[in-house]
């Protein structure tokens, strides 16, 4: 495994010849588009990690006429704010990773799902939006976009729920299976993806795939807009390349003093002081939707985790019995704890609790809870305790 370090990119925000982009795309077939994307190994943005082009060629084998591809631009993670800035500066590039999808799964429709409180960047996104759609129809696309609001519901970044919600339904995760790529939005054949996942989408068309996989690993392909925030001197969005430790990450971006780092958001892994050498930034480690959070010594990790607890209790839809009591145990669990209420071996208790919720929750939410919990408890159980 090759690992190539911090590398500064500028690929998501770069500047570029849509029309020529288009046009290039506009001459492919459906299958030399999924085969570029496969073989630039792109796997989702959002934090999953699913490969786009395998996402796109289960779609396009679907025999519905009627197809979707949506956007996921809900961005309700905590700590994730790099979504808002690709949206504000390069929306272009967005429409355009939407309708090279359409053609490479046969889609006339798109779906903007938009965070409500990006409500403020409506305006200018719309004006983008017809330049864009005058522009796809000089080359001879058939293809619309229309966007969709939330309305601030943690949840509906959660594919499923997120097409309830577009259906005017109560945004709840659906059963699975069938997948979004046979059920999607509306019950027809729909590929779901981010937005930092459609953009790429058009460098690759524009570099070619070859180029793309220069950067990154075996297992993590290309580069990541990351949100950095936290106790950081420079907090803000940047670029870099897959693949770097967390040692590296904290060397660029610590303030000296870095204990943890929170990857992934709420939902994603503490990383402690201890392991920043050994643990890749990537699929092969510590796979991240954008999210990173910087911890120094003033830092209660204590305060941290209940911060995340009352946040998923909050935010858990409550139809799956795992999820909706099993956030509320973790929370009043820790609190029994930190309070001298019960002794500190029920921190084991609590852990295995959130394993279950992990293997029992009916959507990512719930599976999700424990990776916070598991690793802020393993790493920092005397702050839990004391």
């Amino acid at each position: 495994m090759k690992i190539k370090g911090l590398n500064k990119v500028d690929l998501i925000l770069e500047k570029v010849d849509l029309k020529e982009v288009l046009t290039k795309a506009y001459k492919m077939t459906s299958d030399e588009i999924i085969k570029q994307v496969l073989e630039s190994g792109l796997k989702g943005r959002g934090g999953a990690g699913f490969p786009t082009g395998l996402k796109w060629k289960y779609t396009a084998a679907e025999k519905d006429p009627e197809k979707y591809i949506v956007c996921n631009a809900d961005e309700g993670e905590p700590g994730t704010f790099k979504d808002r800035e690709i949206l504000d500066r390069v929306a272009y590039k967005v429409y355009g990773g939407m309708v090279i999808a359409a053609k490479a799964i046969g889609a006339q429709q798109g779906i903007v799902y938009l965070r409500g409180e990006y409500k403020f960047l409506l305006p200018q996104l719309m004006k983008d939006l017809d330049a864009f759609h005058k522009l796809i129809d000089e080359i001879g696309y058939k293809f619309r976009i229309r966007y969709c609001l939330g309305s601030g519901a943690y949840i509906c970044g959660e594919e499923s729920a997120l097409f309830e919600s577009i259906q005017g339904d109560r945004g709840e995760p659906r059963n699975k299976p069938p997948y979004p790529t046979t059920s999607g939005v509306f019950y027809k054949p729909t590929s779901i993806n981010n937005v930092e996942t459609l953009v790429t989408v058009v460098m690759i068309l524009k570099h070619g795939p070859e180029e793309y996989t220069q950067l990154g690993t075996k297992d993590s392909r290309g580069s990541k807009v990351f949100s950095v925030s936290g106790d950081t001197p420079t907090p803000g969005i940047f670029e870099l390349e897959l693949g770097m430790t967390v040692q590296q990450f904290v060397n660029e971006f610590g303030d000296g003093d870095t204990k943890a780092v929170q990857v992934g958001g709420a939902s994603g892994f503490c990383v402690p002081r201890k392991k920043f050498n050994d643990t890749i930034i990537g699929f092969e480690g510590v796979p991240t939707g954008g999210s990173m959070k910087l911890f120094n010594s003033s830092r209660s990790m204590y305060n941290v985790l209940h911060n995340y607890l009352d946040f998923f209790t909050e935010e858990s839809c409550g139809q799956c019995t795992p999820c909706r009591v099993g956030c509320q145990q973790l929370l009043k669990g820790v609190e029994k704890v930190k309070k001298g209420e019960v002794k500190s071996t029920y921190l084991n208790e609590l852990v295995k609790l959130a394993d279950t919720m992990k293997i029992a929750s009916k959507c990512g939410l719930g599976q999700s809870v424990g990776n916070a919990f598991r690793t802020i408890v393993e790493n920092f159980r005397e702050e839990i305790i004391y």
